[in-house]
């Protein structure tokens, strides 16, 4: 910290102003205040200089350590790259062009996106705007007066003159900025910037991420909805032959009421996933940026999307610098620091320097006459006298928002951490179960098979038949549901490690990469 404050100060103004005449004088002047500011601007500046945090000093994000591989058939085990970053465009390891082109209208068309880029464009502009104060301020004024002036105001008995006055000048100011309240302004305005890009990065991430999802969610509520229909009508089956089977004094009314009560239960949960499914085809349209009544989702199998065996691990060290949400926090942190910067530099004086030069003439002929011409130098210092405790409380409240950021900061890493953790757990857990439930499809179509033959045979009846198709059939809807939260926790892992932007160049990103996150100090 360069600058320190122990005292309470009070405002007040010491205006100098000085007339010249000489021409030559006023440019010294003026190349002497654009020099004294350089220098000064050049100087330390009140405040703390923004340090990032450092990084968690763990090497894995579980407990213990983190697995090598998922336990799975050997077709479907996934191993963790440790080290690696995901791939910019990490969608494509699914293989699947329709996906791909899904993601691709996305980024084209998403409001919430082009919004995000907006703010983008802002937060630059503001500070562009906002580093106009390191330089003069320059104006030019042009002005005509023509007046009557009264006998009565000067006390003369003379009839009031009519007259016209012509001016023309120029003026310009600089503010010094001697304890850096300027410079920590701008490099808030800055960490903003870093901040908003932060932010349009995780929106274009989570955009990624949630278009992949829905796609794979439509997918399997599709195939599920097969899978029903189908139960439903093995099971309407089932009923008429039980149904018989009373008639002919072969099976009891209860158990023919129980199989009624399995179809009821068994229709009334297909209109659930049919919701479902509406509800994801008006999701993913919206994400792409169509009306539901304008667009519907291409086809695609859940087969056809294929799970990524090679998963990136980032090393927990590098997470911080990968994921937006982290970066956003720590801008937002350095803005804050930023800030106890401007309101201890508002407890010492400013100084601001002026110059003029102009023309002033009765006649507009004489205007540019040397008789004519008007100088001025001028000082203003402004310097705090008493307030009432305002500026220490207002230095004290920014030093509260600086801790404030800082425990937001935290609680942001300590999130991050954890959602890579728990998505590590359940993509091992995930394999687990594909495994057992790709078994239960494997062992009941070996079931259905064997029994068709025997009915075949005339060794069974169509009834057993019927129940083999209804045991595969249910484990089959079972796999898609372990298949489908599989892909989905895969695609979870590429957004927490941060969707692979930093590996991606300028022209692929859906926003200028210039401007990328820097420790401005």
């Amino acid at each position: 910290m360069c600058i320190s404050v122990d005292n309470t100060v009070k405002q007040q103004s010491v205006p100098v102003f000085q007339t010249l005449r000489r021409h030559s004088l006023l440019n010294a002047w003026i190349i002497s205040i654009c020099a004294l500011g350089f220098m000064i601007t050049g100087g330390c500046a009140a405040g703390p200089d923004f340090v990032k945090p450092d990084a968690p000093r763990v090497n894995s994000y579980n407990y213990g350590g983190d697995a090598k591989e998922t336990v799975a058939a050997d077709a479907e085990t996934q191993r963790f790259m440790n080290g690696t970053e995901p791939a910019a465009n990490w969608w494509k390891l699914f293989n699947s062009r329709q996906l791909d082109a899904i993601v691709s209208e996305g980024f084209q068309n998403n409001p919430g996106l082009q919004a995000a880029q907006a703010s983008l464009r802002e937060s630059r502009e503001n500070l562009r705007a906002g580093s106009g104060i390191f330089y003069p301020q320059v104006s030019a004024t042009f002005g005509q007066l023509r007046e009557k002036s009264s006998p009565s105001s000067s006390g003369s008995s003379l009839p009031g003159n009519i007259f016209n006055l012509s001016t023309l000048s120029a003026s310009v100011s600089y503010v010094l900025d001697i304890f850096g309240g300027q410079r920590r302004t701008v490099e808030g305005l800055a960490a903003q910037v870093d901040q908003q890009r932060a932010l349009t990065l995780a929106t274009y991430i989570m955009l990624s991420g949630n278009m992949v999802n829905t796609s794979i969610a439509i997918s399997a509520y599709q195939e599920e909805i097969n899978e029903i229909e189908q139960l439903v009508n093995l099971e309407k089956d089932q009923v008429t032959i039980a149904e018989k089977q009373y008639k002919a004094g072969l099976t009891t009314y209860v158990s023919v009421l129980a199989l009624q009560n399995q179809l009821k239960a068994l229709e009334a949960s297909l209109p659930p996933v049919k919701q479902k499914y509406s509800q994801a085809e008006h999701l993913l349209a919206t994400l792409i940026g169509k009306m539901p009544a304008e667009w519907q989702p291409p086809k695609i199998r859940l087969s056809e999307i294929s799970l990524p065996v090679d998963l990136p691990l980032s090393l927990p060290s590098e997470l911080v610098r990968q994921r937006p949400d982290i970066l956003a926090a720590e801008a937002q942190l350095h803005a804050a620091s930023a800030g106890i910067g401007v309101a201890t530099a508002a407890l010492f004086p400013s100084l601001t320097l002026n110059a003029s030069y102009g023309q002033t003439s009765l006649t507009t002929s004489n205007l540019f006459d040397r008789a004519s011409n008007v100088w001025g130098l001028g000082a203003n210092i402004v310097a705090p006298v008493f307030n009432g405790g305002a500026l220490r409380a207002k230095r004290r409240a920014a030093v509260a928002a600086y801790e404030q950021s800082f425990a937001n900061y935290r609680q942001t890493v300590l999130s991050a951490f954890a959602q890579v953790a728990d998505i590590l757990r359940a993509l091992e857990h995930d394999a687990e179960v594909t495994r057992k439930e790709t078994e239960a499809v494997e062992t009941a179509q070996l079931s259905m098979n064997l029994v068709q033959a025997n009915y075949k045979a005339g060794l069974v009846n169509y009834l057993q038949v019927l129940l083999t198709d209804l045991q595969y059939h249910q484990a089959k809807i079972a796999y898609l549901q372990a298949k489908a939260q599989q892909l989905q926790d895969t695609t979870a892992l590429f957004v927490a490690l941060g969707g692979g932007w930093k590996n991606d160049e300028a022209a692929q990103l859906p926003f200028a990469m210039e401007n990328q996150p820097k420790n401005r100090k």
